[in-house]
């Protein structure tokens, strides 16, 4: 799954991007959990499935309400 993707699938479901991190990476908010995580955008490359469930575990997003990870 690459960034552009998980960011309009976390947009759906209500998470909030607070600002640029350091070097490739963007802070994330997620409001009904008001749990923060950092997510790297690695531009065409694909994140790692692992690393995708752990920021939906950082987020307190359930995979039932993300989907599948691809």
């Amino acid at each position: 799954m690459r960034y552009r993707e998980l960011v309009r699938r976390l947009r759906r479901l209500g998470c909030q991007e607070l600002r640029s991190g350091k070097g490739s990476h963007h802070i994330w908010y997620n409001p009904s959990t008001g749990k923060v995580a950092s997510i790297p955008d690695w531009g065409s490359r694909d994140l790692a499935p692992g690393t995708v469930r752990a920021i939906l575990r950082e987020l307190g997003i359930s995979r039932q309400d993300f989907g599948p990870i691809r």
